[in-house]
């Protein structure tokens, strides 16, 4: 049984603008699934179908086999935690504490659980120092942390982070690669997330599903995506930077396997350079 599946999922706005056509998407546990496409491809349309936020102009969402319903809706956003792109829409105590513990205070949870979940969320996202400032005299990627930690004190098992890297400096995205990174094994959760920066991709998703105008036109391993420059080309996205490298040098002869992350390609290039030493 899948955690989270959508079939024939389609969505319309008002006025009748189409924003997803027939998606069908699956993620199972302890996965890390990347939404790569460009923006208006669907990626937060879709994300908000994960926990009710928005309910199918046609087609089912499925969260452990079973329909979302006015019922159940509650429970699903206890099991799917979702982080806005933009975390002023999810962030509104006066100080950070206060936000992390607002999610877990509205599950009813004992105040001592409470204060636990704060704690152990606030450790996780590195944020100690922030507990007492105001939320909204941080920067950017500071808002950000704060507002995944909300997210992280609710304990879900798939967390959801709508292009997690925007506006990001290097040193943030290279902390939101290595989080992503830790919660399948260490913390036992499915992550999905979206992005139209493909250069991070192989560095933290086991599987990519492509979007373009609210369809899914690929979906497949790493290695499977990446070795599709032109259907990538074609919908305004960028074959990452490594497998690229990797493409080229072959193209010229050298005998070198492919490879998509920078410690494996490291590898295949010194062990390249050593044979024709």
């Amino acid at each position: 049984m899948h955690l989270i599946e959508t079939r024939n999922l389609s969505y319309l706005y008002r006025g009748n603008i189409r924003a997803l056509r027939d998606v069908n998407f699956i993620a199972g546990r302890k996965e890390r699934v990347a939404i790569i496409g460009a923006n208006g491809a669907g990626k937060s349309t879709l994300f908000k179908h994960f926990n009710g936020v928005l309910k199918p102009t046609s087609g089912e969402v499925l969260i452990r086999g079973e329909r979302i319903t006015k019922q159940n809706v509650r429970e699903v956003r206890k099991f799917v935690g979702l982080v806005f792109q933009n975390p002023d829409d999810q962030i509104f105590a006066p100080t950070v504490e206060q936000d992390v513990a607002f999610g877990p205070t509205n599950l009813g949870l004992d105040r001592e659980i409470v204060e636990h979940r704060v704690d152990e969320a606030i450790r996780i996202m590195g944020i100690e120092d922030l507990r007492e400032r105001m939320p909204h005299h941080l920067s950017g990627g500071e808002k950000k942390r704060v507002a995944i930690a909300g997210i992280i004190a609710m304990e879900p098992q798939v967390l959801v982070l709508d292009e997690p890297t925007a506006g990001l400096d290097p040193q943030g995205v290279a902390d939101i690669i290595r989080f992503i990174n830790t919660l399948p094994d260490k913390y036992g959760m499915t992550v999905i997330f979206s992005t139209h920066h493909t250069d991070l991709v192989s560095e933290v998703a086991d599987r990519i599903y492509v979007m373009d105008q609210g369809a899914v036109v690929a979906e497949g391993a790493v290695d499977e995506i990446f070795l599709q420059p032109e259907m990538l080309s074609h919908i305004r996205l960028d074959v990452p930077v490594i497998p690229r490298l990797m493409l080229s040098l072959r193209e010229h002869g050298i005998d070198i396997p492919m490879t998509y992350t920078y410690e494996k390609a490291e590898k295949s290039l010194l062990e390249a350079f050593q044979r024709q030493a």
